[in-house]
């Protein structure tokens, strides 16, 4: 597994850093390679990171292959604009998008649906899969699949939503 140095270090075992901007190339069994670098997340406003913990993106690439971008416990547009200019353009986004809140700020700790949408369009993917969305108790959710289907009925909006069910 591949996380931030403070996560590698709680949770040991295989875990380990995967610093921003860094990369781990691994061999496909089709004789390619796999192209996973660490970037940047922000896991709420700035100055939280205190509160919050370090966070970490990752754009998985290959020959051959789409261009995967994770965003992570991410809420900054900044960042995705950043992922963009160093890596773009990114074939499928994979965003966290359930508008996470947490008792110890009073911010938003992962994208809503809109800022989702907008992520989107500054990568040019054409798919984006919403994950983090379901599945959690609603103190910490504050939006779901429907508020993210909503964003991509819009002209201009990505043509495809993966994960609809």
């Amino acid at each position: 597994m591949l996380t931030t140095a403070a996560a590698a270090q709680r949770l040991g075992g295989p875990t380990r850093e995967l610093p921003v901007l860094s990369s781990l190339v691994l061999p496909r069994p089709d004789g390619g390679e796999l192209k996973i670098t660490g970037v940047p997340a922000q896991h709420g406003p700035t100055g939280t990171e205190h509160i919050t913990g370090e966070v970490r993106g990752f754009v998985v690439s290959g020959e051959g292959l789409p261009t995967v971008y994770i965003s992570g416990d991410n809420v900054s547009l900044a960042i995705v604009r950043d992922v963009a200019d160093h890596a773009g353009p990114i074939d499928i986004a994979v965003l966290f998008a359930g508008r996470a809140r947490s008792p110890l700020i009073d911010a938003y700790l992962t994208f809503s649906a809109e800022q989702a949408a907008e992520a989107a369009e500054i990568l040019g993917s054409r798919v984006v899969i919403p994950i983090h969305v379901d599945g959690w108790e609603p103190a910490h959710r504050r939006g779901d699949r429907s508020s993210c289907r909503r964003n991509w009925g819009e002209p201009g909006r990505p043509a495809d939503l993966a994960g609809q069910s």
